[in-house]
């Protein structure tokens, strides 16, 4: 694939300001995309990696935005395509996760996790796919945990995270007379600041890895980014596990 093969496209990345999402900011940049992201709460880091692109001769835009709130999403999108004038790539990535016995849940946790990772992507995917044309891309993140649970406690989180799956192939019939393809990253266990690849959850978890050890966030942002290239251009509605053999 060539280099900045993405010259000319805008792309709008969900919590965007650090691991995962920060790491598939930078790629796209890097492909040649101008890059607007979302941040809920880390102002600085998200600051920094703007000045970071900027400095290196990229274009980004940090968007404060809350995925609870529906209108804060279709705000976001709105100002990027106002700013850079188009809108090519979604990468729905803002996420949350927790696990504890399903009893334990509250009314309110379940909500807040369907808003999060479920409506939230439902909601951005409804603002930009109208305005999105043939060659542009839908790009969901999700989990391994879509199909799998590997322990207790993950009812919640593996439900939210089947419905991405199933959302993503309604959306990919959807989209295809326009040419859009719409697809899923399902990653497996990620080195991360809330999933460090070293302690006692890390320990258990890469017993279950074929591979042995955890992926990385740069890992998950090479897939974004040919998912994003015209070399996928015949992948829709994808669900695509990128989990180093984790349960198989």
């Amino acid at each position: 694939m060539n280099p900045n093969f993405l010259n000319g496209k805008t792309a709008f990345v969900t919590g965007g300001s650090r691991g995962i999402g920060a790491s598939i900011v930078k790629r796209l940049v890097k492909d040649g995309a101008a890059v607007a992201f979302t941040y809920a709460n880390s102002n600085e880091k998200a600051n920094e990696l703007v000045k970071i692109i900027e400095a290196d001769g990229g274009k980004a835009l940090a968007i404060k935005a809350n995925s609870e709130n529906t209108d804060s999403i279709k705000s976001a999108i709105s100002e990027t395509i106002s700013t850079f004038g188009h809108l090519n790539i979604l990468v729905n990535n803002a996420g949350i996760f927790e696990a504890k016995p399903y009893e334990q849940f509250s009314t309110e946790e379940f909500d807040r996790m369907v808003a999060v990772n479920i409506r939230a992507v439902f909601t951005a995917v409804q603002e930009a796919g109208p305005k999105m044309q043939n060659g542009d891309r839908i790009i969901n993140i999700g989990s391994v945990h879509a199909d799998t649970t590997g322990f207790p406690g993950l009812s919640l989180y593996g439900m939210s995270k089947a419905a991405v799956s199933g959302m993503t192939r309604g959306i990919a019939r959807d989209l295809a007379p326009q040419g859009v393809t719409v697809n899923n990253i399902q990653p497996g266990p990620v080195d991360t600041e809330m999933n460090p690849a070293e302690g006692a959850m890390a320990t258990v978890l890469k017993e279950a890895i074929a591979l042995g050890h955890y992926g990385t966030s740069n890992d998950i942002a090479s897939l974004v980014s040919f998912l994003s290239g015209p070399e996928a251009s015949y992948i829709t509605g994808a669900s695509l596990d990128i989990n180093g053999g984790f349960m198989i």
